[in-house]
């Protein structure tokens, strides 16, 4: 597995051999390279948002995860992959943070739009596909699994990615707000249900993935299920 760093506006720039889950404000991509997939993280906005630009390596085409903010810069990473297209955008869930450059990035590259069925209606811009647990999303040959996770918001999905060419036979996951190092996302505000994100985090990720898996969270640093999974009961003893 080759891993690297990209400077936004130039993919030749800023390069290193290890991709480590963390970048910062106005810092170089962090990037990780597949068999099939590049994987391409950047921190936007701020709120420390984590925008994914997943590339598909034999068709070129793309999927971005989260238009959270900074559209221009998002618009410069599509440019930077080298393939220079955008086909989808898949939004996690409907927090205002997660969705603010999501008309702008849309309008400058014709991308079409999927969501969690519950969230859709309240997006910025119409949704093309509205998406449930057990639904897949496809660009170029690769396919996503999508995960719902109900609690941080209602329509709240994760996105599975297992890559049947990489040596190491890992899931990559794409939580959004619904799972952190640490811990599960807020439920602390009306129309939130910590019972309703852990059991769904318990059941439809922990109880399905294996340790290996590497996730990749809306905020911060990533992680694995394997260093989370020690603490589930801690996280369900606390209510948070």
């Amino acid at each position: 597995m080759s891993t690297r760093n990209d400077d936004l506006g130039d993919s030749t720039n800023d390069r290193t051999d290890d991709y480590t889950g963390h970048v910062e404000a106005n810092g170089p991509a962090g990037v990780r390279e597949l068999p099939a997939l590049t994987i391409r993280k950047a921190e936007v906005g701020g709120f420390g948002n984590n925008a994914y630009l997943l590339t598909c390596r034999a068709t070129g085409a793309q999927l971005l995860v989260d238009a959270a903010d900074e559209a221009e810069r998002l618009v410069e990473l599509v440019g930077a992959s080298g393939s220079g297209r955008l086909d989808v955008v898949v939004t996690t869930h409907s927090h205002h943070d997660h969705v603010g450059a999501l008309a702008a990035v849309v309008s400058a590259t014709g991308a079409r739009t999927v969501a969690g069925a519950e969230d859709a209606d309240a997006l910025p811009v119409p949704v093309d596909v509205r998406v449930g647990h057990g639904d897949t999303v496809d660009f170029g040959d690769v396919t996503l699994d999508v995960v719902h996770l109900r609690g941080h918001t209602p329509g709240s999905i994760a996105l599975a990615y297992r890559d049947g060419g990489d040596p190491d036979g890992r899931t990559h996951l794409f939580t959004g707000d619904s799972l952190f190092p640490g811990g599960i996302g807020n439920t602390k505000n009306p129309g939130q249900s910590f019972e309703s994100l852990i059991e769904d985090v318990t059941t439809r990720v922990f109880d399905v993935y294996d340790d290996e898996t590497w996730f990749y969270p809306g905020h911060g640093d990533d992680s694995t299920l394997g260093v989370e999974r020690p603490h589930l009961a801690e996280w369900r003893a606390r209510g948070w």
